[in-house]
């Protein structure tokens, strides 16, 4: 019987819309190619949500992997304003669930930086049993230690949770804890999946 509902937070409660953001600060193709190469799809990324790795020190690793963009990249990350923006359906979708009765908590890799600075799109935590944001903890997923942090910090039964996420290897760890993964397309289809498991 699932009790507790546990969501991760990017793509699933807010849009990490990091595309469209660099499009939208006019940077070209080619360019944006580039920085994606040297920041979000590179390992730093990654420690930076872990937070082992300040501002500045993540930067320069950046650069370090094209220093041709240092420029660009400056450009695109020392503020990221506008790269997480809310989603309408996030504070209605925490309080149906608390409604009925679910504890809600959150599990997330973020850093510090996009907590700062994109905080009023994270209001939906104001209605949350709890969580854990990796930057704060310096684990991320799909380290199954974070999960078991979540777990004993709560006083959660793995098979009792129902834990939503976007990305594959996060719920596969999840899965491997005996905690109930849905991987995170549409709230239409999150929604059927949760009601197959009893979540109304």
């Amino acid at each position: 019987m699932i009790k507790n509902v546990i969501f991760d937070i990017g793509n699933v409660l807010v849009n990490f819309r990091w595309k469209e953001y660099l499009v939208e600060k006019g940077f070209e193709p080619d360019i944006i190619k580039r920085i994606v190469k040297a920041s979000v799809a590179s390992p730093y990324w990654d420690e930076f949500d872990r937070g082992v790795l300040s501002e500045d020190e993540t930067m320069n690793l950046f650069i370090g992997l094209d220093p041709g963009i240092e420029k660009e990249l400056h450009e695109a990350y020392d503020s990221i304003v506008g790269m997480i923006t809310r989603r309408d359906d996030a504070i209605p979708w925490v309080k149906s669930l608390k409604a009925a009765g679910y504890n809600v908590y959150y599990l997330s890799n973020f850093s510090e930086k996009a907590y700062n600075e994109c905080r009023d799109t994270l209001d939906f935590m104001d209605y949350m049993d709890g969580g854990i944001m990796s930057f704060r903890e310096h684990v991320i997923k799909p380290d199954k230690a974070i999960y078991t942090m979540l777990l004993e910090r709560y006083n959660l039964v793995a098979d009792e949770c129902a834990f939503i996420d976007d990305t594959e290897r996060n719920i596969v760890a999840a899965n491997q804890l005996g905690i109930h993964g849905i991987i995170h397309n549409s709230y239409e289809e999150t929604s059927e999946e949760l009601k197959k498991l009893g979540v109304c």
